[in-house]
């Protein structure tokens, strides 16, 4: 069930009990979705298997993200003078 929060302000109590009769109430602003009233318990959770996927798809995002620069084997150089003192 949908209904506009403007509403639901004044449906509470009413909403609330139809949630405890197990439906769900999808709060809405101008038309679109902004929350949900579940009944207590009723968290959809995903397989193991599902979040294992989630996670190799951010590791996915994550390496495509990377910029190759200069190596840093040698940074050193960058920021020591030939005494080991900082430039």
């Amino acid at each position: 069930m949908e209904i506009p929060l403007s509403e639901a302000k004044a449906k509470l109590t009413d909403l609330v009990r139809q949630v405890e009769a197990g439906e769900e109430v999808i709060l809405t602003r101008h038309g679109k979705p902004v929350a949900r009233i579940a009944p207590a318990g009723s968290r959809s959770r995903l397989t193991p298997q599902d979040e294992l996927q989630v996670l190799h798809d951010i590791m996915e995002i994550g390496r495509a993200m990377v910029i190759a620069g200069p190596s840093a084997a040698r940074s050193q150089d960058f920021l020591y003078d030939e005494y080991g003192l900082p430039k």
